[in-house]
């Protein structure tokens, strides 16, 4: 029987199976179950094997340059580029390396004996546990090896120590997935390793070459060895060679393809690499975002834990894009996961771009991670990093900052309500904007409306408005008072003003359409006396209790300015927020029927002139100002909008 390689790969090996001396055994575990074990558990992240076989090529690689540079190995390096090759016909996938090899010693101890304690306790403990915690045993327990059989029917491994000479065997170790195992010398021209895996049937969508390309780009993009998979044709000039353009001539010729950046770019120094490079990058992370990233963060510490990566902070322009692109994690240039809430704070998880760090576990659950003390330092540190540069742009350029606000200003706002470390850093530099476009911090707000929008309790009543349109006339209202109001419509925002106000002592937020403006800032000074007495109050609340409905519209009188509107609805602060607020995390609250109160200004002619009328007219009248009020705040739709229409058609005719 013959292994034969192509001769392209300068590799021999040749086997005889009834005379080769071959060693037979059983792989030294305490469980004889602990493939079955390892299929199970790990099957619904089968994919991860391809990582675990790459990784363990790189390792080898680049341990052999590290005994090159120091001078214990003295051979020719070569070209030390990996091979990933599948081969349809023969249902197999090769990885091959030529790094350090195994001699038959260390195939014997590092493939036969699975070097943990208390393997049946292991099976117990993994049998009840989560998918997501099981699907990461094989790292955790390093047998990123023994990860081959979760897709393989048989593995085969032909390896070759660089300690050995020429002339010397190499070693061939094969196994079916079971504990036995079979190994013996074969001839091997060169070091390095071979794995050969024997893909299972029910696997065999790991042959298709587009599905192995998607593997490699997502797990082996940046590791530090060339990987090649397959060749692909790239026009080349013809030297001296031109065309009747006098531009030189192109052919077309097959090159290696070459998968991977081995020198990604946030392993460099920052001040070697210009602002394009960093864009470009981006784009090599997220090939579909057509958009260029705001600014970015480098990041590269070595004490007390070690750390490199790019975060970008990107331009949103909808909800799909924060769950389309995501931080991508690595460990030592290896692919760990690119679902890092809960690792970092939730806000950092709104950015985008890649962070590494070998003290990140490769191969652990995300609940392992969560725990970890080094990821708790390293989610404090990227966290102080965002809010030290957020600061110096702010400091540096805040004409620019300004200009980016409503950009950036959902990360902050995000983090501000979500970790109070933040919240402190952020309070330099967080920005308000008013309904005039106009921006100023936390502390140069508070001095321009201390003093006059201070209530007669002694609290500063921050005005605000979602909507410049729908609530123009509330804005208004409160300009022509001398108050200013603050644009805050963002999604998170309902969260935030409850946080400031609880950071915050004798401060409040309001919208300027949750009630009269004198209610919303209370003066004592406010004395007017009504206009109606109580028994016309009572005539003309029993009318507008029969037109409105009453599911949604409470009725009351408040007594305002003549020049006032005669009629208002308004949303109480507390239950609109408070609903706005579980809206977001999808509990009950969110899902009840909004609730108005209909305020009537007991001064207004319009209210007042009702007294006199019918009880027919008065509901005429009654109709025509509910219709008003809802159309001015966008509540008037369907078909009472279209009879609302029809009849002001009409009373023009007439």
């Amino acid at each position: 029987m013959a292994y034969i390689l192509p001769t392209s790969a300068k590799i021999y090996f040749r086997i005889n199976k009834k005379n080769r001396n071959m060693q037979k055994g059983s792989i030294g575990v305490k469980t004889e179950n602990i493939f079955p074990v390892i299929k199970k558990f790990l099957y619904s992240e089968n994919e991860i094997f391809l990582r675990e076989i790459i990784s363990n090529a790189v390792d080898a690689t680049n341990k052999l340059k590290t005994l090159a540079s120091a001078g214990e190995y003295s051979g020719e390096l070569g070209d030390l580029t990996i091979q990933v090759e599948v081969d349809k016909q023969k249902k197999t996938i090769t990885v091959r390396d030529k790094g350090i090899g195994m001699t038959e010693e260390e195939v014997d101890k590092y493939i036969n004996q699975i070097a943990f304690s208390g393997a049946t306790e292991f099976v117990e403990k993994f049998k009840t546990n989560s998918e997501a915690e099981s699907a990461n045993i094989i790292g955790h327990f390093g047998l990123g090896f023994y990860s081959a059989f979760m897709v393989s029917s048989k593995v085969s491994l032909i390896t070759k120590s660089f300690k050995q000479n020429a002339d010397e065997k190499g070693v061939i170790w094969e196994c079916d997935g079971s504990p036995e195992y079979e190994m013996s010398p074969i001839l091997k021209g060169e070091r390095g390793t071979d794995v050969i895996l024997y893909i299972s049937d029910d696997c065999a969508d790991f042959l298709e070459e587009s599905k192995i390309r998607q593997l490699l780009n997502k797990y082996c993009k940046f590791m530090s060895v060339p990987i090649q998979f397959g060749t692909k044709k790239v026009n080349e000039p013809i030297e001296g060679e031109t065309d009747e353009d006098g531009k030189p001539k192109t052919q077309e010729v097959e090159k290696p393809w070459i998968i991977n950046d081995v020198a990604p770019l946030w392993k460099k120094a920052p001040s070697s690499i210009e602002d394009k490079e960093y864009d470009d990058f981006y784009h090599t992370l997220y090939p579909m975002n057509f958009t260029e990233p705001l600014f970015h963060i480098h990041l590269n510490v070595d004490f007390p834990f070690n750390l490199t990566g790019i975060l970008y902070f990107p331009k949103i322009s909808n909800k799909y894009e924060f769950q389309r692109n995501k931080i991508q994690l690595y460990c030592n240039e290896v692919f760990v996961t690119d679902s890092v809430e809960g690792i970092l704070p939730d806000f950092l998880s709104l950015l985008h771009g890649v962070i590494d760090s070998p003290d990140i576990p490769l191969n652990v659950s995300r609940s392992f991670l969560q725990n970890d003390q080094n990821v708790k330092k390293i989610s404090g540190y990227i966290t102080k990093k965002v809010a030290e540069k957020l600061e110096e742009l702010f400091k540096k350029d805040r004409e620019h900052f300004e200009k980016i606000w409503d950009d950036i200003r959902i990360f902050i706002v995000y983090g501000m309500i979500t970790d109070q470390k933040f919240f402190e850093r952020a309070e330099k530099f967080m920005l308000f904007k008013d309904s005039e476009d106009k921006y100023y911090t936390i502390e140069e707000y508070k001095k321009i409306i201390e003093e006059k929008q201070k209530n007669k309790d002694g609290n500063v009543i921050y005005l605000y408005a979602t909507n410049k349109d729908e609530q123009y006339g509330n804005i208004e209202k409160a300009k022509e008072r001398g108050y200013n109001v603050l644009m805050l419509d963002g999604m998170l925002d309902s969260h935030f003003i409850s946080a400031f106000e609880q950071k915050f002592e004798h401060t409040s937020f309001a919208r300027v359409d949750s009630n009269t403006i004198d209610k919303l800032i209370e003066k004592e000074e406010d004395k007017r006396e009504s206009k109606l007495d109580d028994k016309q109050k009572e005539d003309i609340k029993k009318t507008f209790d029969e037109v409105v409905d009453s599911t949604q519209y409470h009725v009351e009188f408040n007594t305002l300015g003549d020049e006032d509107a005669p009629i208002e609805i308004i949303q109480n602060e507390w239950m609109r927020r408070y609903k706005e607020m579980n809206q977001m995390g999808g509990a009950m609250w969110g899902d009840m029927p909004d609730s108005y109160t209909l305020i009537l200004n007991t001064n207004n002619a319009a209210i007042t002139s009702m007294a006199s009328k019918t009880e027919e007219e008065r509901k005429e009248v009654a109709k025509q100002l509910y219709d008003l009020a809802r159309l001015s705040k966008n509540l008037l739709k369907g078909k009472e909008l279209s009879e609302f229409i029809n009849r002001n058609f009409n009373n023009i005719i007439k």
